[in-house]
């Protein structure tokens, strides 16, 4: 079974934790893996990531219990069908407007007669083709998200979410805060209760649907809100998020000392 879709299954009302994968780094990406996020999106829309470094990448997660997913950086047929080639299992489909656009990305992830994925023989997916039964199997281990962006896709989730192959939906409120005139706001009042109505109404039809949060506050309003998994940040973000709080540590600390310098006062270690 698609190892995205048995996390969704096994959440127990704790929506898993994911994380952007971003940095086109397989040491980082792994390392960030074990730190306990549940799954990861190694985004080629929005990064340096190529093919290749999305084979090294998913060979790196392979070593941990992250589930990866793959964000390709448009609906197209033949790229979806190379990153599957390369061994993805779970893709999200950016900007997906309407009930059309998902039946095409569904098909592009299927091989006939449910889709127009075309077959590869020697593929990474297919072990090199020494996995002889794949293409009879690959259909029932994928897992499509589509990502809607606009208010015009929101208006027309219940259609898009009823294409056969659409396992999920992402929504990005950032997006949808920029298109509703509250740009950098996304947890704007409006945008809160339209993000809202979004999950209702993916709860009223059983499709899962997730979003995306820059700080952990953010987050924390979506999983109360009711989403079904979540995602913070990015490898690279929490780089340099860590980084960022560890110099300004220590710069505090050279301020305090000096500050205690000026004054007379002896510290513990001048004692």
């Amino acid at each position: 079974m698609n190892a995205f879709k048995q996390l969704l299954g096994a959440s127990g009302g704790n929506p898993p934790i994911g994380t952007w994968i971003s940095s086109a780094s397989p040491l980082v990406a792994e390392a960030v893996a074990h730190s306990g996020f549940d799954w990861g999106l190694i985004d080629m829309e929005h990064s340096p990531v190529d093919l290749m470094e999305v084979v090294h990448l998913l060979q790196a997660l392979a070593a941990t219990r992250m589930a990866p997913l793959v964000r390709v950086p448009c609906n197209d047929a033949v790229m979806i069908k190379r990153v599957l080639d390369a061994g993805a299992t779970t893709l999200m489909v950016p900007a997906v407007k309407d009930a059309d656009a998902a039946r095409a990305a569904a098909a592009s992830m299927r091989y006939p007669p449910e889709g127009v994925r075309a077959a590869s023989a020697f593929g990474r997916a297919s072990r090199f083709g020494t996995d002889e039964g794949y293409a009879r199997k690959a259909n029932r281990g994928l897992a499509l998200i589509v990502q809607l962006e606009t208010l015009q896709a929101i208006g027309r989730l219940e259609s898009i979410a009823a294409v056969p192959g659409v396992d999920a939906i992402f929504i990005g409120p950032a997006e949808l805060s920029a298109a509703m005139g509250h740009v950098g706001q996304p947890i704007h009042p409006e945008v809160m209760d339209l993000v809202a109505d979004v999950v209702q109404r993916c709860k009223a039809i059983g499709k899962p649907v997730g979003a995306f949060g820059a700080t952990p506050e953010v987050v924390a309003e979506y999983r109360a809100i009711g989403f079904d998994f979540v995602a913070i940040a990015s490898d690279l973000a929490l780089l340099i998020r860590g980084a960022k709080e560890a110099i300004a540590a220590l710069k505090s600390q050279d301020r305090m000392h000096v500050h205690t310098l000026a004054s007379g006062t002896q510290t513990g270690s001048e004692r």
